[in-house]
């Protein structure tokens, strides 16, 4: 499903193209704290897209902590992106899902290849690290991409940053809504937005602070025209 369609689906949503703050439910920065009141938080801060990333949890789980954050989400207009699992996004309703490069163009799971982007119910988001990625991707028919890591970030310490040199590259080439992650925090948002980036995707500068509603706000006002 495009974009339109899926607004057409959940009308109270935003065009991905208008979407600006990316933010996450990620279990491994649940400290004990109750996920939706995490997305709570995270919608009144002002997020445009929450993602539910569960690298940790079975299937089962995921899928239950989906179903608790969809009515918060679509009460509030905001995107629920389920990473990892197409499956989970389609049964209960999600209006997309984000999958990693492996995942997608060399899936360990059957689920992953069931469906293309443009077969699928469902938006569908990729990763990517570098402009030969980007270029896979959109020839995949992918919504919207990530570009990352741009920083190195504890959230996949393994993976090499990318530098700012990609955000500029993808801000050159990439016509389809994208997103600069990894490690982006207050100290170094306005280089990011510099090199060409109009959107973020923030995990542990907003997850590790004690108020998360007001971290957002202090992203948000980053994220001016």
């Amino acid at each position: 499903m495009d974009p339109a369609a899926a607004n057409s689906v959940y009308p109270s949503l935003k065009p991905l193209a208008d979407c600006r703050l990316y933010t996450f439910v990620d279990t491994g920065f649940l400290a004990g704290r109750d996920p939706r009141q995490i997305a709570r938080d995270l919608c009144a801060g002002g997020a445009d897209i929450i993602q539910l990333r569960a690298k940790d949890r079975p299937v089962g789980e995921i899928r239950g902590m989906a179903e608790g954050l969809l009515p918060i989400t679509r009460a509030a207009g905001v995107w629920l992106v389920i990473n990892d699992h197409v499956s989970v996004a389609l049964e209960v309703g999600a209006p997309a899902c984000h999958l990693g490069q492996e995942d997608f163009f060399e899936p360990r799971e059957a689920e992953t290849v069931c469906l293309t982007p443009t077969q699928a119910p469902v938006s569908f988001g990729l990763s990517t690290h570098a402009p030969d990625q980007a270029v896979r991707a959109l020839a995949a028919g992918a919504h919207y991409l990530a570009i990352g890591p741009v920083f190195a970030t504890g959230t996949k310490p393994t993976a090499r940053p990318v530098t700012l040199d990609y955000v500029r590259w993808a801000a050159d080439h990439i016509k389809v809504p994208w997103f600069a992650i990894g490690g982006i925090t207050l100290g170094n948002v306005r280089s990011v937005l510099a090199a060409g980036a109009r959107r973020i995707c923030v995990v542990s500068a907003i997850l590790n602070s004690a108020d998360i509603a007001a971290a957002c706000r202090e992203f948000r006002s980053k994220l001016v025209d």
